[in-house]
């Protein structure tokens, strides 16, 4: 039906179904079709957390609450927050455990499948399930009261698209917050997925719903070997609030010191640069977006736009698979967020929908300016940097101030 040849392909992450040449479609029906996927099918996306085998030191997710200044009761009782997952699963009885060793009552959470995806542990704590967990353990230990629905699906940009889809358009659940912390380099995307992308989230925003995304884990290269600086889909999306990540030094219960996270060469490293793909948006103009660091010096969408506690050798005490671990990566900093956002959205009385805007319009007293360290090809500076965004939160003041701004 769209003239192509199927081939097999081999890779050390797998074994895949694509294809050589573009896709045809009938003359009468190209100003039409927006998109054909699912005719490849390898992995569209990776999720972006990344273990520490030896910890400096590490916190429970509520420690890091209490560090980021959210106050202690806060509560998100009637949200729901989706999370986008393409493998892996959760156990009850692992969920059970961890919130019982927080002294916190489990968080309500529910399943939709998405092109037959399923709640699958693996039963490895080195693969997607360790994502999974993280994202629901922070979400739940930081928005208390929410519910959480999980969205399982393929890793494919079928997959990855549906999901994202079946998450903003469920009428039965209704999520006000969405949280993706899985990405790939935007080079490999075709633009016809990034169009399809695009549009369900631009329908995210007209329908009231807060998308957080992780910026990736592999600095400005975001793991790309040609040279050049690259930043994370989807977290480079205009209609997403990308979420970059820091290191923490803490004396008691207080930070004494943030910076950018960068382990490399060994390491990781937050992602963040300058779009390839995407322009300037006029909401971020006034934080003066540097040009890409790449030959031509093009502007661009500057990613991230907010960051918190990233690395691994500062990083979360979860549960996964039986096991306790500390896990760091941009992976925690999306459902940090979503967790703020959710308790934003208790205190407002209504959903805050697309945020980013209201973001830079913030006054500095929502965020802690990040201006030490680097990712590569950019340093932190003061105010918005392509790093560490305009900075990491201050709970209350952050939380605050978004529910009053959504309510004028």
């Amino acid at each position: 039906a769209f003239k192509v040849e199927f081939q097999h392909y081999e890779h050390p992450e797998g074994s895949y179904r694509s294809h050589d040449g573009p896709v045809m479609l009938p003359a009468n029906l190209g100003d039409v079709v927006v998109a054909v996927l699912g005719l490849d099918d390898r992995p569209q996306a990776h999720p972006r957390y990344r273990l520490s085998p030896h910890p400096a030191t590490s916190y429970t997710p509520v420690a890091i609450g209490g560090l980021y200044g959210v106050p202690a009761d806060a509560s998100a009782t009637g949200v729901c927050v989706a999370l986008v997952e393409l493998a892996g699963g959760y156990t009850l009885s692992d969920l059970e455990a961890y919130f019982a060793g927080l002294g916190l009552a489990a968080p309500p959470v529910s399943v939709v499948s998405v092109d037959g995806a399923l709640n699958d542990p693996t039963g490895s704590t080195s693969g997607p399930d360790t994502e999974v967990m993280l994202d629901i353990e922070i979400v739940g230990a930081l928005a208390r009261g929410a519910r959480i629905v999980v969205y399982f699906a393929p890793n494919t940009d079928q997959g990855f698209a549906d999901a994202i889809s079946a998450a903003v358009h469920d009428d039965t659940h209704k999520p006000q917050v969405v949280s993706i912390s899985w990405g790939g380099p935007e080079s490999t995307y075709t633009a016809q997925t990034t169009s399809v992308f695009e549009a369900t989230l631009r329908d995210a925003a007209a329908v009231g719903i807060s998308v957080f995304v992780a910026a990736g884990d592999s600095g400005s290269s975001d793991g790309v070997t040609d040279g050049q600086a690259h930043v994370d889909y989807p977290a480079s999306s205009p209609q997403v609030v990308g979420c970059g990540g820091t290191h923490l030094d803490v004396s008691g219960a207080a930070i004494t010191n943030e910076v950018v996270w960068n382990d490399l060469p060994s390491g990781g490293a937050t992602g963040g640069g300058v779009s390839a793909i995407f322009s300037l948006p006029t909401w971020q103009a006034p934080a003066h977006v540097p040009p890409s660091a790449n030959p031509g010096a093009a502007p661009g969408r500057g990613v991230p736009d907010v960051a918190a506690n990233a690395d691994p050798d500062s990083g979360y005490q979860i549960r996964v698979d039986g096991d306790d671990l500390v896990v760091g990566g941009t992976s925690a900093v999306a459902p940090l967020y979503a967790a703020l956002c959710a308790v934003a959205i208790v205190e407002a009385g209504q959903s805050l929908g697309f945020i980013n805007a209201h973001l830079y319009s913030l006054a500095s007293g929502a965020f802690r300016d990040i201006t030490s360290g680097n990712n590569g090809a950019y340093r932190a500076a003061l105010g918005w940097d392509p790093c560490t965004g305009l900075g990491s939160p201050r709970g209350a003041a952050l939380i605050s101030s978004l529910a009053a701004v959504t309510t004028k």
